[in-house]
């Protein structure tokens, strides 16, 4: 008996229903009870990772540590469970085929032939099985990408079946379905989800428990009915109902007893007491603010809000650590381009966050918005390319470099402020090139960021291939605008701050992704707080 459990996550009837969430809640009500869990995403897609995808195809590209850009969903599992995950925590399939491929190449299959069972299922199930090896968790919870029967996912299905037989003790199988609700006939329907498990037990895959989303309760009468059809006991058909936030499901699973359930699959004991203090705290504060700031965000992909969901998601826990709720006004960059829109859009807010981004389009809008800010003294935060837009816009309208620009949007500008890294100039390939992942930061004495983390160095995640121009930096910082935290190894500008104005700070790096639910980014709450201050003084 293997001394790690394994947890398959698979959806059905619809896309879109929170495998991620379902996933990370499980893994925060077994982590609650002193179990050690992680949890990793299979992506049924051949891209390598989603480090070349457009962001309204797939929303944000996640970073972690290491520098593996990974599904959004990875994000989910480091807010929940207040632990950082790494490149084995998300696999594609254009990953497993890439190295079955290299396999082949080298020889290491002696001439045989190569085929999906048993060569491309073998790479799954070995990659299922790597952070289990490593002897730090005793749950592995996999959430398998895709919708089951889906042609993408078969591999997947396949795999886990194998898998199941293998080790039956020592894995399970939670589907996650839809029971919609028909208006016309004035009842849920449970059709949907009766084909979605004979799909998966075609494939020899049968469910041990069933978690069905539903706008209504459902009730005793469809989970027996449920269970009968689907070969699951009924007390393993999960009620898993529309939340007002996906913070409150690890409580509504607690409350369906969805981690009792599993652990008496597993044959381990159910009966010690789930430690959810901390996070009740949270939904408390988060269910009942003593204020409100509005926050515009300044973006070229607000259409699509999980292009920036690591932003949203540490409002969220920054508003809460301030006794706040932050409302975010997304503001399409394009749309602030003269300077009517700009105060019609900009004036009612109480601070202004300028997104990470690529390109050109947008860009003189995002420009606008600093320059607002600095101006009018708004609370300013720029992250990656929302920094690099501040330094862009206080060289051309205050050190009078009117030509200031990022080498990126013009490469002919006379003042490149911000210019590729020396590093990327002879990178070719788009995929996995960029300054990736975590790297060191020493912060200046008594800026306004040593003040905010209260440490002398940080190490932050990074996305990006252009940088702030080292040859400008003391003209910068002669006209007022103070580089703050530096790369100890090369020297990379990685903050600026404008020390006159209430609250102006850039970051190179990304501090959203390391914001969770237990432990807010200090920027983000820093940042909040000064938004409520300035509400205060321009009610």
């Amino acid at each position: 008996m293997s001394a790690t459990k394994y947890i398959f996550v698979t959806g059905g009837v619809s896309s879109s229903l929170g495998k991620g969430i379902i996933s990370a809640s499980l893994a925060t009500l077994l982590q609650s009870r002193g179990y050690s869990v992680t949890i990793q995403k299979f992506d049924p897609y051949i891209n390598i990772d989603p480090g070349t995808l457009n962001p309204y195809e797939h929303g944000e590209c996640y970073v972690t540590n290491d520098g593996a850009e990974t599904d959004l969903d990875l994000g989910h599992y480091e807010r929940f469970l207040n632990r950082p995950t790494s490149q084995e925590n998300n696999v594609t399939t254009g990953r497993i085929y890439q190295s079955v491929i290299d396999k082949e190449r080298r020889g290491d299959y002696l001439g045989k032939t190569v085929q999906v069972i048993p060569h491309i299922t073998d790479e799954i199930k070995r990659r299922m099985k790597l952070l289990g090896q490593t002897g730090e968790f005793e749950f592995i919870i996999t959430e398998i990408g895709g919708t089951v029967g889906d042609i993408e996912a078969l591999p997947y299905i396949e795999a886990v079946r194998q898998f199941k037989w293998e080790m039956p003790d020592d894995c399970m199988v939670v589907h996650l379905t839809l029971i919609p609700f028909l208006a016309a006939a004035g009842e849920l329907k449970t059709k949907p989800t009766q084909h979605s498990v004979k799909l998966l037990q075609e494939s020899g895959v049968q469910p041990d428990v069933l978690v069905c989303r539903s706008e209504y309760p459902i009730g005793d009468d469809i989970k027996r009915k449920l269970a009968l059809f689907c070969n699951v006991k009924k007390e393993s058909v999960v009620e898993s109902l529309d939340a007002e936030s996906i913070y409150a499901v690890p409580m509504l699973m607690r409350n369906e007893k969805l981690d009792e359930i599993v652990l008496k699959r597993l044959n381990l004991p159910a009966d010690g007491k789930a430690d959810l203090s901390r996070w009740k705290d949270f939904l408390y504060k988060l269910r009942y603010p003593s204020t409100e700031v509005k926050i515009g965000l300044i973006g070229k992909y607000v259409e699509l809000r999980d292009a920036y969901k690591s932003i949203a998601e540490a409002f969220i826990h920054a508003g809460a650590a301030n006794d706040c709720k932050v409302s975010i006004d997304w503001i399409h960059s394009e749309s602030i381009l003269t300077p009517e829109d700009v105060k019609k859009k900009l004036e009612d807010l109480d601070g202004i966050l300028v997104a990470p981004g690529f390109g050109e389009r947008g860009f003189e809008g995002k420009l606008q918005a600093v320059q607002f800010a600095r101006e009018n003294n708004i609370p300013f935060f720029g992250i990656c390319l929302g920094m690099q837009c501040a330094v862009i816009e206080y060289g051309r309208n205050v050190l009078g470099l009117k030509d200031a620009n990022s080498a990126e949007i013009n490469p002919k500008t006379k003042h490149p402020v911000i210019d590729l890294m020396e590093s990327q100039k002879n990178v070719t390939e788009k995929g996995g090139t960029m300054r990736l992942g975590a790297y060191a930061c020493d912060l200046v004495e008594n800026s306004l960021a040593q003040r905010i983390y209260r440490r002398k160095s940080i190490s932050e995640r990074h996305r990006h291939r252009f940088e702030f121009n080292n040859k400008y930096l003391e003209k910068y910082e002669a006209g007022g605008m103070k580089a703050t935290g530096f790369n100890p190894d090369t020297g990379l500008v990685e903050i600026i701050e404008i020390p006159d104005h209430p609250w102006f700070l850039g970051a190179q790096f990304h501090p959203e992704y390391k914001s969770t639910v237990t432990n807010p980014h200090p920027l983000f709450i820093s940042f909040i707080a000064a938004a409520i201050e300035f509400s205060k003084k321009n009610p």
